[in-house]
């Protein structure tokens, strides 16, 4: 097994040479002062360090020893603690935080950088910070000054760490269904109680409070998702002095025995009577929510990316150093008994499916965390409204489509292994293990495509998809005159006509029949996925084919062979996922259900 290096020099190139963010940010008065090009770079360089030298070493170990629970007390691996305190001195839970209350103020076209790194070296580490930030973000775009300034800094700083506690035994999906009540008390605060479950690192060892950010009901709530609340409950209470006061009522109940990450605490919270506060208004903790949900759900589309980047480096390593059998074309290695197995034909269509995944999939979540810079640091109204469509039309892809060929990558760079890929010393089967929970959690990939289908095209009548279809052909018109992006402009074009057709197509239908949304959905996010990797890969080849000639590192020629795989191998794909969806719902609502 290759140990993880973080692919310092491909994020470089993505940044600065296919986006040039370093432009953008310098665009963006709110974020100038905060970052720049050497800032930025510093940055790079040492969360490489701390994530190949610190985070990764721990990975496998950290899965065989998992997290303990002993009445009501988590305890976690061996080395997580002092990993832990690693990233709290360095800052880094705070790197895209509000400077206000503590927090580095960074865009997150560099915090996801940054987070793709932790998630490849040590994925269930990696989700302690990312729930921080999640509950920190929802916190400070919805909570009072006075619960900002109390709980902000802490956060931000790691000394405390952040839960998000949505899910209850009965009502996944259907938050509106909950029923973990809030009753008022006189001095403005809340008791809070009921269960909740699949609670990401609701009680662990590392850091000294831990703050959930509680979904619950009022007394004389409405039913349903409007009459959802926010709450913030911390596990020890803060007294005015910021100094820690008695244990909250609420406690772990048991954690659970999972598929993966096993080194990560997913724990069962009972709330009985917890003292909280609310966070935002009344009957409206679903929007607060929803507020950190673009982010987590990048961040999650991101995890799948750094489990693929992981699975790559290892597949790549075995592939030049496993010798069997000799190439078709004879010997390339007479002096051994056989030649690499990367020799082989198959050997490379599973690496460059893999590196296709990767590289294109870091691409497309760096140009899907621009839009979310636009949208929050812009000062022009009209920029930010377009960015916020952006966002959410291309949200539910990022999640879904990088998590599916996330898994998808970690299944094939077990399969070149073959044997020794099941086999847990190599940790490959841990990274298959691990990345499966991505495309379950933070909204499974199903509802991540009905919310694209049906929510974001549909509902909007196709407007917001003509956002992103305006962004490729303004890129295609452009560069119609460049030789070397001319092989790709075509079938770029005709895969994103292909896709504007069965948007029509679905729209059309979705009028009289109710089920043509469903029946589309995930063929549909696929199809549109697919198209975004390769405008991704054709923004790619602009950036690196001036630099290809000459190049005897093979970076660069590298990157226009790999994207020349992806257009004549991979995107293909798009022509049979767009058959499937015109076929309709009759085939799939046929079936009685005695007959399923």
């Amino acid at each position: 097994m290759a140990d993880y290096q973080a692919p310092l020099r491909d994020m470089r190139f993505v940044l600065n040479e296919v986006f040039d963010a370093p432009a953008l940010w310098a665009s963006l008065p709110k974020i100038a002062e905060n970052v720049d090009p050497d800032t930025a770079d510093a940055i790079l360089e040492e969360a490489g360090k701390i994530t190949s030298g610190v985070l990764a070493p721990l990975n496998r170990e950290a899965d065989e020893q998992g997290c303990k629970w002993n009445e009501g007390e988590v305890s976690t691996p061996e080395g997580f603690k002092e990993a832990y305190q690693t990233i709290v001195e360095g800052g880094w839970n705070g790197l895209g935080g509000n400077p206000d209350f503590g927090g580095m103020g960074m865009p997150k076209t560099l915090v996801a950088q940054f987070e793709e790194m932790m998630q490849g070296a040590n994925m269930a580490f990696g989700l302690a910070p990312m729930l921080t930030a999640g509950a920190c973000l929802a916190l400070d775009a919805h909570g009072s000054q006075e619960l900002k300034e109390k709980y902000l800094p802490n956060m931000y700083s790691g000394v405390w760490s952040g839960a998000m506690d949505l899910t209850e035994p009965h009502a996944g999906t259907d938050l509106g269904i909950i029923r973990t009540k809030a009753e008022p008390n006189d001095d403005g605060s809340f008791n809070v109680t009921g269960t909740k479950i699949f609670i990401t690192w609701g009680e662990h060892d590392m850091a000294e409070n831990i703050i959930h950010l509680v979904l619950a009901k009022l007394p004389d709530a409405p039913k349903g998702p409007k009459g959802i609340s926010l709450f913030l409950v911390p596990k020890f209470m803060v007294n005015d002095d910021g100094s820690l006061g008695e244990r909250n009522q609420f406690s772990c109940g048991s954690i659970e025995k999972k598929m993966g990450i096993k080194a990560s605490a997913t724990c069962v919270m009972n709330f009985d009577g917890a003292k909280g506060w609310l966070v935002g208004e009344e009957n409206k903790g679903l929007a607060a929510m929803f507020t950190m949900m673009n982010y987590e759900r990048l961040g999650v589309g991101i995890q799948g990316i750094g489990a693929a980047e992981a699975s790559l480096q290892s597949a790549r390593e075995y592939a030049n150093e496993r010798i069997q059998s000799r190439a078709p074309t004879g010997a390339q290695q007479p002096e051994k008994a056989a030649d690499p197995i990367l020799v082989h034909p198959d050997v490379r269509r599973m690496l460059l499916t893999m590196k296709s995944y990767v590289e294109g999939g870091r691409a497309f979540s760096t140009y899907v965390a621009q839009w979310l810079d636009i949208s929050k640091y812009s000062d022009n109204d009209e920029q930010r409204k377009h960015a916020e469509g952006m966002v959410a039309l291309l949200t539910p892809v990022a999640k879904a489509f990088l998590t599916d060929r996330g898994l998808d990558t970690t299944i094939i760079g077990q399969q070149v292994f073959g044997g020794h890929g099941f086999i847990r010393e190599w940790g490959q089967e841990q990274l298959v293990r691990d990345c499966r929970i991505t495309q379950i959690y933070e909204g499974t990939n199903g509802i991540q495509a009905m919310d694209l289908m049906g929510r974001k095209v549909v509902g909007s009548q196709g407007k917001l998809y003509e956002l992103f279809v305006q962004d490729v052909a303004n890129f295609i018109e452009e560069n119609s005159s460049d030789a070397a992006l001319k092989p790709y402009l075509e079938p770029l074009a005709a895969s994103l006509e292909r896709l504007s057709d069965v948007t029509e197509h679905v729209i059309k239908q979705a009028g009289d029949n109710p089920n043509a949304i469903g029946a589309a959905a995930v063929d549909y996010l696929d199809m549109f996925g697919y198209t975004a990797l390769a405008y991704m890969w054709a923004k790619t080849v602009k950036a690196a084919a001036p630099k290809a000639e000459g190049d005897t590192s093979g970076f660069y020629t590298g990157k226009l062979k790999t994207a020349r795989f992806y257009f004549d191998r991979l995107l293909p794909k798009t022509v049979s996922l767009a058959e499937g969806i015109r076929s309709g719902s009759d085939a799939m609502m046929a079936l009685a259900a005695n007959e399923i």
